[in-house]
């Protein structure tokens, strides 16, 4: 169900389906909050929801599709941090949910009637649970690093010094 819904974030950045505003209103959303990289931004961010949330939803490749919902939501926490914990407030709550779903994920396995299973793949070593976590969590903050702008500096405030005539 998490993986839905990540998936579902994804589909918003880049369509008008469930409420999206479409890649205009992805993008639009990227620069509100500060990141560069204009429609390529919300067009990748989009993806990497979309294919991070469907495949831990089928249960296919596991580890790796863990480590992809770690690292996009990852990035939607670290927009959310400056404004608290809760949702009410535009909080990171929810994205700090998904991301210890997919870690949980991550370290239990895929279901029964997953898609993993179905292949008759080996059981994932566990390993590779820490891996997804580690790198998923990393890759969210370079991403960060790499793609958000620094607040512009704040104007002098109007009192001050600076604007009294000489």
């Amino acid at each position: 169900m998490a993986g839905l819904l990540i998936a579902g974030h994804g589909v918003q950045k880049v369509s008008f389906r469930l409420g999206g505003g479409g890649l205009a209103g992805g993008t639009e959303e990227f620069r509100h909050d500060g990141f560069r990289g204009g429609a390529l931004t919300a067009l990748a961010a989009g993806a990497g929801q979309i294919g991070s949330g469907l495949l831990p939803a089928a249960g296919a490749l596991t580890p790796l599709a863990a480590k992809g919902a770690i690292g996009v939501t990852t990035v939607a926490l670290t927009v959310k941090w400056r404004n608290g914990l809760w949702v009410q407030h535009d909080g990171y709550d929810y994205p700090l949910v998904l991301i210890a779903l997919a870690a949980a994920l991550s370290f239990t396995g895929p279901g029964r009637y997953s898609v993993d299973r179905v292949l008759d793949l080996p059981p994932w070593p566990w390993w590779s649970a820490v891996l997804a976590v580690t790198v998923g969590a990393v890759c969210g903050l370079a991403t960060r690093a790499l793609l958000h702008r620094p607040a512009p500096p704040l104007p002098p405030r109007s009192g001050s010094d600076e604007n009294r005539p000489g």
